[in-house]
């Protein structure tokens, strides 16, 4: 009887600890996400880099940089806290550097560039480095010989009027014969999204809930959400035209609470004919 008592403790132990690495492994996953549009004659990747919150991934950034090179999208789209208002920022100025020297890459804000103190001078570094940066405009680019319209707007922690405005410029710039996208921070303005002719709204901020029970949970916690956040990480349906994408963002050491079943991500977007 005791050796068959021993023997469920070291089992139980052992499922235990098997349980804890499983919810606490911080090792980075490949999201991806296929949307179809009849707005398209060929497909096109986009990837979707959000909060990483100046946080390490190997060596120069390695590790984060060879899962993009192998994803090869057409354009990358960075969607706000890369740089982190504590942490120091090289690592993720080692990656913006040479994700900008390989991709079309566009940029807008999260609210830790701003509560940094130096969100202009992070915007002119940016620049700098080729990044397009998006404060209400939207921009034309040509992916696989095909025409979008890329949007951005700042954070709102640019002031909510400044949101306001910046998000009807680049509604009013929305296109109903070719691919509209808007890249914003926040997930959890969907009323404001709505109904304003984007195909698709790439967003982040609320790391996945921080807390996740596969299954039950998808997020206990969300910044701007509260509890059991209804945006926290996925592809939803806006509307009849309106996808909206949020991704569980690339934060690891920056995060006070551990994540648990919620691996940092990188999210792809792969946009089909239909």
């Amino acid at each position: 009887m005791k050796r068959r008592t021993k023997g469920l403790l070291a089992a139980a132990v052992v499922g235990l600890s098997v349980t804890a690495l499983c919810a606490l492994d911080p090792r980075l996953t490949v999201r991806t996400y296929t949307v179809s549009t009849h707005k398209l004659s060929a497909p096109v990747r986009l990837a979707l880099v959000t909060d990483l919150h100046s946080c390490r991934y190997g060596q120069g950034q390695e590790e984060l940089l060879t899962a993009l090179d192998q994803a090869a999208p057409d354009v990358v789209l960075l969607g706000g806290d890369i740089v982190d208002d504590q942490l120091p920022e090289e690592p993720a100025w080692t990656f913006l550097e040479a994700a900008a020297r390989r991709y079309v890459t566009c940029y807008v804000t999260g609210n830790h560039e701003f509560w940094s103190g130096q969100v202009e001078e992070i915007k002119e570094k940016m620049a700098r480095l080729g990044v397009i940066v998006l404060e209400g405009e939207a921009m034309p680019l040509v992916l696989d010989g095909q025409f979008f319209l890329i949007a951005g707007v700042d954070d709102p922690e640019a002031g909510e009027g400044v949101w306001q405005e910046q998000l009807s410029a680049c509604a009013a710039a929305a296109d109903e014969t070719h691919v509209s996208l808007l890249l914003s921070h926040r997930p959890e303005r969907v009323s404001a999204y709505t109904g304003l002719g984007f195909d698709l709204v790439l967003a982040g901020h609320a790391h996945g809930g921080q807390w996740r029970l596969p299954g039950l949970v998808n997020g206990l916690l969300a910044p701007n959400q509260g509890l059991f956040p209804a945006y926290a990480g996925g592809c939803y349906q806006l509307d009849d035209t309106t996808h909206m994408i949020v991704s569980r963002g690339l934060a690891r050491e920056s995060t006070r609470v551990p994540r648990l079943f919620n691996r940092p991500e990188l999210v792809l977007v792969d946009l089909e004919p239909a």
